[in-house]
């Protein structure tokens, strides 16, 4: 069928991954520094990671098999399930409190990564949690991840990559920050939580080796 499928400019890609966290389908990946087609099945035509600050993306109709949502949603939860350090926590029903007095227990504030400041304090030598938004909502036992760690939530969805990269690295250039923790759901789109802490550790040049949880739902 004749259908609109992502093409990539190799002389203009420079491997940034930007396509890759605005991909929900896992259709894209870096291949030796470049972003590669993993399988026209599995982009949707949509173009939602046509956002390249190289412009190396576009769309193209051509001849190709019909786009398989499960199929790409399938083999995106395969290579997570692979990511090295990764574990898989199951959602479970939380009981409500009921005309309870709620009362905060955190070390830190803000908790949104694009308003933390880099050089706050309580980040000194602090054991990071950076979670996924919907994370706390769909573990009840979510204080069990954040014990004696500084929670830091951002969504790599709704909000913007590049700067959630360069204030992750800021954090990481101004602090001895000890470990780092992420927090996600099992999503596809929220791989890009991962990609975020990555590209923010390469930028730093810090040597930290973050550990995957991820929430199944």
């Amino acid at each position: 069928m004749l259908r609109p499928i992502i093409e990539i400019d190799e002389e203009k890609c420079d491997g940034c991954g930007q396509c890759i966290l605005d991909c929900a389908e896992g259709a894209l990946k870096i291949v030796d520094g470049k972003a590669k087609l993993v399988s026209e099945v599995y982009c949707d035509g949509l173009g939602a990671c046509l956002n390249c600050p190289r412009g190396a993306l576009r769309l193209e109709m051509k001849e190709a098999p019909p786009f398989d949502e499960i199929a790409a949603l399938a083999a995106k939860a395969k290579e997570e399930k692979k990511a090295a350090g990764t574990k898989i926590l199951p959602m479970a029903g939380a009981k409500p409190a009921q005309g309870k007095k709620l009362d905060g227990n955190l070390r830190s504030w803000p908790l949104q990564l694009a308003l933390v400041q880099p050089n706050a304090g309580y980040l000194r030598n602090a054991d990071i949690v950076l979670a996924a938004h919907c994370s706390a909502f769909a573990l009840p036992n979510v204080q069990d991840v954040l014990q004696g760690k500084i929670p830091i939530i951002a969504c790599p969805k709704l909000e913007d990559a590049g700067r959630l990269v360069d204030r992750l690295a800021a954090i990481l250039e101004n602090n001895e920050i000890k470990s780092l923790t992420i927090l996600r759901m099992s999503v596809p789109c929220c791989g890009g939580l991962e990609r975020i802490a990555n590209l923010a550790i390469e930028k730093a040049g810090s040597k930290l080796k973050p550990e995957t949880i991820i929430v199944q739902i």
